[in-house]
């Protein structure tokens, strides 16, 4: 097996960024000139900051929106109306995700970065399509029929990456094979930590199918930011989870959104990745199995259960079945 073919070891390179880097210090003296790259929700938060770092380096951004004209207002806003693309797409409407990517092939040869960013977190149950958890829904098939539909854009680059935004949200709940879309007891962060762990998990699968073909894959944890995400969330209960005392005071550790973008501009671009995939990154570098025995276990490190082989192929079928789609049958 080649080099850039090898199984990619879940362990830190050494990247020299860390916790408080950000966007543009990661992508600091990188050329994107001539490359394309699509951002999911790339007007808000994390997102938005991504957009604004590959811009920097010279790449040629598209950005999908459920709400378009809102989408160029914040771009346009944020200075990048004129160098970003927003194009209409709801992740949560397959039929709206395939056409999305039968309009951008029409119009890009090639795609060379895809980061899989937008995502809802810790929503009221809610049912999509034909009667699909919205957050495994929207998180994760949204983003999967994304990629299959893509995939002729993605193997033309020869050099392509797709990053999956995860987080430590994974640690609350593996895939629930035996009832995915909670027919029974809905529990809105075990849904939420099942669609995270699925983003790692298809990011192992891709990242196999996908080498041979020079796109490789990366899952990313963020780290701790406030953003639009959090929208569901009472003030109440963020206290309660220690994330800010009673007067909206963030605890130590959280980022802010342009260091939170960092670790996918870092994965997406960086040099020491090269010939690298399939792994889940954090504080811009490859993390760490979870050290059970730490008492940061809860907040570092990746579960087993994200970078499991076997249920990543399990996964990546099950979706394809539901989803009716996959680029490599």
């Amino acid at each position: 097996m080649s080099e850039d073919l090898a199984e990619t070891l879940q362990h830190p390179l050494g990247s020299g960024f860390g916790h408080g880097s950000t966007a543009r210090e990661v992508i600091d003296g990188i050329d994107l000139a001539g490359k394309a790259a699509i951002v999911t929700g790339g007007y808000s938060g994390l997102g938005l900051e991504t957009v604004r770092a590959l811009v920097s380096a010279g790449a040629e951004v598209t950005v999908p929106a459920r709400r378009t004209e809102h989408a160029k207002e914040v771009l346009a806003g944020a200075g990048l109306g004129d160098t970003v693309t927003v194009e209409e797409m709801d992740l949560a409407d397959q039929d709206s995700v395939k056409a999305f990517a039968q309009r951008y092939m029409a119009g890009h040869g090639s795609l060379d970065i895809l980061i899989n960013n937008a995502a809802i977190m810790a929503s009221p149950e809610e049912r999509v399509g034909p009667g699909w958890e919205a957050q495994f829904a929207t998180n994760h098939l949204g983003h999967f029929t994304l990629v299959n539909a893509l995939w002729p854009a993605l193997s033309a680059s020869g050099n392509a990456r797709v990053v999956s935004l995860s987080s430590t949200g994974h640690k609350l709940s593996p895939i629930r094979f035996e009832d995915i879309n909670f027919a029974t007891g809905y529990d809105k962060w075990r849904a939420y930590g099942q669609a995270k762990t699925a983003n790692s998990l298809f990011a192992v699968e891709l990242d196999r199918r996908g080498r041979e073909f020079g796109v490789r894959s990366f899952a990313v944890h963020p780290g701790g930011i406030m953003t639009e995400l959090q929208r569901h969330l009472p003030k109440e209960e963020m206290v309660a989870a220690g994330w800010m005392d009673g007067e909206g005071n963030l605890r130590e550790g959280f980022k802010t959104p342009e260091q939170g973008a960092a670790t996918s501009v870092w994965a997406a671009t960086s040099p020491a990745l090269a010939g690298k995939g399939g792994v889940y990154c954090e504080d811009c570098d490859i993390a760490n199995p979870t050290d059970k025995d730490s008492p940061l276990a809860r907040y570092q490190g990746v579960d087993a259960h994200a970078i499991d082989k076997a249920e990543a192929g399990k996964l990546w079928d099950l979706s394809a079945e539901l989803t009716g789609i996959n680029a490599f049958a």
